[in-house]
């Protein structure tokens, strides 16, 4: 499966992904540089967004509330592509998942 990973600043580049890779796994073996934290779905460091395309989690994501996953969000480290998909990455999504309290 083809992954798109765009970044917020127009970079994309497209890695090949097998059926039990995780996107992140994907994007290292074709020397893509994606942040990423713990691998285990645990810190939301390597926070995704879908854009296009059929993306499920391999466990759980313990970082994303409902309403991220409601919103598209996933964790790159977990995350394996069904389909060809689109996914925005990098540090400006993990922040998306931060509230701010004084706003």
């Amino acid at each position: 499966m083809d992954v798109r990973l765009r970044w917020r600043d127009g970079e994309e580049t497209v890695v090949a992904a097998t059926a039990d890779q995780s996107i992140l796994e994907a994007a290292e073996r074709a020397d893509v540089a994606v942040p990423f934290g713990c691998r285990t779905g645990a810190c939301a460091t390597c926070a995704g967004r879908v854009e296009s395309g059929e993306v499920v989690h391999r466990r759980p994501p313990r970082a994303l509330k409902r309403r991220h996953l409601d919103s598209g969000y996933v964790l790159c480290c977990i995350a394996e592509p069904r389909t060809d998909c689109a996914v925005v990455v990098g540090k400006d999504v993990a922040a998306e998942l931060v509230s701010n309290p004084w706003r």
